[in-house]
């Protein structure tokens, strides 16, 4: 199996915002930020597929295929001992997520015209700051292990989002080359389109490649408004036909601004879709279409709505 094994030629969508909208939306407790703990219970996992359903629903009626990403950005080896587990229940609660996406792609098949079930990994610390930077080895041996598990597990492909940094993301292709399993590296960025390392996207793109034999089937944005990234993305750029998804920020605020809010800013969706229909006029390569922070079934809905053409 080869990295290269996902280039989706229709539309796919994806779900918005899950851990928002679950703490801000719907009142639903997650402890650092970890939706993975909501598998615990009989409640949780109700919780959960509430969530995902009406996402499915919406590909349904659109005629695209759809990307069931897992609930466990944050449920790599160091969020155990935060969670109050340890690694065997993190591992088994990992498991336990793929499990559920690979019911509900077993409830929607022939409804929806092509699903993948995405193993979801995210930063081994914040999503939002670079922090302390691993070398690329340590980054290897540290995401092999969940990247294990979820393959194990029955997921498709791994989606690594909110990668902050050139050496963690450059990790994770590795973690996903040794286990044999197709990846996307997802970069968040800052108002000016850049990492919070400082580095540009171009460069965090070719670097992963040029590091890795572009194993990555493809890169996306996430964690950031179309305000913020869509200036950096030249059509005439070659390194761009990689970036082939985006799911992006409600806000237009900084992370910092984000982080020190304590109501969610929920945006306009159906700006936040026409902003995408201008992104693909120009970017006609991007294919997987979802949101991220502040974002829900609206945002998602109004995207699809907008870039989707109906049949």
């Amino acid at each position: 199996m080869t990295g290269q094994m996902f280039q989706f030629k229709r539309f796919m969508l994806t779900d918005g915002g899950l851990e928002t909208d679950l703490l801000y939306n719907r009142g639903i407790d997650l402890p650092c930020f970890a939706a993975i703990v909501l598998l615990r219970t009989a409640e949780g996992r109700a919780a959960l597929e509430a969530y995902y359903r009406p996402y499915l629903e919406v590909a349904r009626e659109l005629g695209a295929g759809f990307i069931l990403e897992s609930p466990t950005w944050r449920a790599s080896p160091d969020w155990a001992a935060p969670l109050g587990l340890d690694l065997s229940e993190l591992d088994e609660l990992n498991i336990a997520a793929i499990d559920l996406m690979r019911r509900l792609c077993a409830d929607y098949r022939g409804a929806v015209p092509e699903i993948v079930v995405s193993g979801c990994i995210g930063p081994r610390g914040d999503g939002y700051v670079a922090g302390e930077i691993m070398g690329v080895a340590e980054a290897t041996e540290y995401h092999t292990h969940q990247t294990r598990v979820l393959a194990s597990a029955g997921a498709d492909l791994i989606s690594a989002l909110t990668m902050t940094n050139v050496n963690e993301a450059i990790g994770l292709v590795r973690a996903a080359q040794a286990v044999g399993v197709p990846v996307v590296i997802s970069f968040t960025v800052e108002t000016d389109g850049r990492l919070p390392t400082g580095d540009t996207l171009m460069d965090a793109v070719m670097a992963v490649d040029a590091a890795t034999d572009a194993y990555a089937s493809y890169f996306m944005i996430n964690c950031a408004h179309p305000d913020h990234f869509a200036a950096v993305l030249d059509p005439r750029a070659a390194w761009t036909q990689r970036i082939r998804g985006v799911r992006a920020n409600a806000s237009r605020c900084s992370h910092d601004e984000l982080n020190a809010m304590t109501e969610l800013d929920d945006g306009n969706p159906a700006e936040l879709g026409q902003l995408y229909r201008e992104l693909l006029a120009t970017q006609p390569q991007i294919t997987v279409l979802g949101g991220c922070c502040g974002t829900d079934l609206r945002h998602v809905t109004a995207v699809a709505q907008a870039c989707i053409p109906s049949s």
